[in-house]
């Protein structure tokens, strides 16, 4: 029984052995032939493009170089370029319209070369796309006819663009307006954008993406444009406020705009003449200087002052430059103009209620501060009869100093209290004159200046400082009595001397009526005789008809009527008053 079971153990073993034995020949065929069929592919391979290999979109797998170069002619031949254009136009350039033909200098050949064929099993799971560097020829004369017979290239359908550029000022102030970027085709570029896409078969060229197109000049991204725009924004939304007291005046966007330009290297252009005319209009509605002024005289009576410097005046050219300031802050301001000159008020009349109100008729002047009347007197002014009448006007002080020396061609004058109010004339102290007021200004007056008594020009002094305002007048029948009087005894001099009335007396009525009528009329109360230079006027009236009666008796005698009466003067040119000489 033993032995039995020995034997049996024995030949599993040896059938065991057995299998193994034919797995292993059976392993050793299938390997055998997978290293053949792989060996025999790698070996095919080394001629023919691994599978699933693409060359430009061409399958090539197990292809050789020669089916390769076929298929990729045949795909020449039918080659189409698309031109996506502007505005959606779209045209084609046929490849045989331009005799298109590859070139083939082993470009396929290497794209094999640098394949492993025995790495063939590897492209069964992982494709490989291939690129060719396709070398084409084509006909370029044809190409150039081609390129001239397209629509995008003839005139007609061809715009010229436009720059980008500011746009007119609106309530919103300054925008882009766009470039109009045209139609008009840059030839040289698209040539040169068609060859390209030829030469490496390309399906289609966007003439935009290729910038085929002449550009504007100033496109719509220009940083520069963009800024500038910016910039006037800044400036129209500026405002400034003037507050004249009395009024204010509002300069806003609208009126700044007409300011604001570009140049060509866009660059914001301000008129500075358009602002400096815009000042102008604001001086000559608020500038008082040299404007006519009313003054309601201590006298009771009113005066206009027609010339003289004193009032409101703008300084044209700073006003100018702080507007240009305050136009780059970009701000809303509030303020007043520059002003080269101020005066008291911007009410109705400019030097309000503290001034000097000089009288050259009456030779007295008042000073008021605040309204109230702070000192008054008598004074001398120019001496008329050498031609150094003193000006009217309105004007302000130019300064003041104490202890100064008046000087002339023909005088040197020490003052204590000089107050200059009209280049050189002015207000001061003169101790040397013993007399105020009056007429002696007419024969023994200053070279211009205002002489006061001492005490007067040193309350002055004290009241008034530079740019007080000055208002020198003439107010006729505010004389002194004693001018009132010595005017009205020189008119009845002038009456007396007319004695017995003839024809030649007729100069000195007239200016004896001349001299009358220009006295006041208490100066006139004190001509005594001014009857008889009534009387005197009627009988140089009677005189002069009698003569013209007489001139035409010669006349009349020629044409009266034969046996007629003989015709008379008027009876009114006869003498009737045996004082009157013929």
């Amino acid at each position: 029984m033993k032995k039995e079971k020995k034997n049996l153990t024995q030949n599993n073993a040896a059938g065991k052995s057995a299998d193994k034995k034919r797995i292993f020949v059976i392993a050793g065929v299938v390997v055998a032939c997978l290293a053949v069929i792989y060996v025999g592919f790698g070996i095919f391979f080394q001629s023919h493009f691994c599978f699933g290999t693409t060359i430009d979109g061409i399958k090539a797998g197990g292809k050789s170089v020669e089916k390769m170069e076929q298929l990729i002619t045949e795909e020449i031949d039918s080659y189409v370029l698309n031109l996506v254009e502007r505005e959606e136009g779209q045209e084609s350039i046929a490849g045989d319209s331009i005799h298109i033909a590859p070139v083939f200098n082993g470009e396929v050949e290497e794209l094999l070369n640098g394949q492993n064929g025995f790495a063939w099993v590897v492209t069964l799971f992982k494709h490989e796309n291939l690129e060719l560097a396709k070398v084409v020829t084509f006909d370029e004369n044809a190409l150039d006819s081609e390129l001239q017979a397209l629509n995008c290239m003839q005139a007609g359908a061809q715009r010229e663009p436009v720059d980008a550029t500011v746009s007119a000022y609106t309530a919103d102030g300054y925008s882009l307006v766009p470039a109009d970027y045209g139609t008009t085709i840059d030839k040289s570029a698209f040539k040169k954008a068609v060859e390209d896409s030829i030469l490496v078969l390309a399906d289609e060229l966007d003439l935009d993406e290729a910038d085929c197109y002449v550009k504007p000049k100033v496109e719509d991204d220009n940083e520069k444009l963009l800024a500038v725009i910016d910039e006037m924004n800044s400036y129209v939304g500026t405002t400034i406020t003037y507050d004249f007291d009395v009024a204010k005046e509002v300069l806003d966007g609208e009126r700044i705009s007409e300011w604001l330009s570009v140049d060509d290297d866009l660059n914001l252009v301000v008129d500075e003449e358009g602002v400096l005319s815009f000042v102008k209009e604001l001086a000559s509605k608020y500038n008082t200087c040299y404007k006519p002024k009313e003054l309601k005289t201590s006298y009771g009576s009113t005066v206009t002052i027609s010339n003289g410097p004193y009032g409101w005046k703008i300084n044209n050219s700073e006003e100018v430059a702080q507007i240009l300031d305050d136009l780059k802050a970009g701000k809303k301001v509030e303020r007043e103009p520059v002003y080269s000159q101020t005066a008291n008020s911007h009410g109705e009349n400019d030097y309000g209620n503290s001034y000097v109100e000089i009288n050259l008729t009456s030779q007295h002047l008042f000073v008021y501060k605040d309204g109230v009347l702070v000192t008054e007197s008598d004074f001398v002014s120019g001496n008329v009869a050498k031609g150094h009448t003193t000006p009217g006007g309105a004007f302000m002080l130019t300064y003041k100093t104490m202890n100064a020396v008046l000087r002339g061609p023909d005088y040197e004058t020490p003052v204590t209290y000089w107050m200059p109010f009209n280049g050189d004339i002015g207000m001061h102290d003169l101790t040397s004159r013993k007399a105020f007021g009056g007429d002696i200004y007419k024969t023994r007056g200053s070279h211009g200046c205002i002489n006061l008594p001492y005490a007067a020009a040193k309350k002055i002094y004290e009241t008034i400082d530079k740019g007080y305002c000055v208002l020198v007048y003439n107010l006729p029948g505010t004389e002194s009595d004693s001018v009132k009087q010595k005017e009205a005894a020189a008119v009845v001099n002038t009456i007396n001397s007319i004695g017995t009335v003839t024809l030649e007396s007729e100069p000195v009525i007239v200016a004896a009526r001349t001299a009358y009528d220009a006295l006041s009329d208490t100066a006139k109360s004190y001509v005594t005789n001014y009857q008889t230079l009534v009387d005197d006027e009627a009988a140089l009236a009677a005189l002069k008809s009698g003569a013209a009666a007489a001139a035409q008796q010669p006349a009349a005698d020629q044409t009266a009527p034969a046996g007629g009466t003989d015709i008379t003067a008027d009876p009114a040119a006869q003498a009737t008053d045996g004082t009157v000489a013929q």
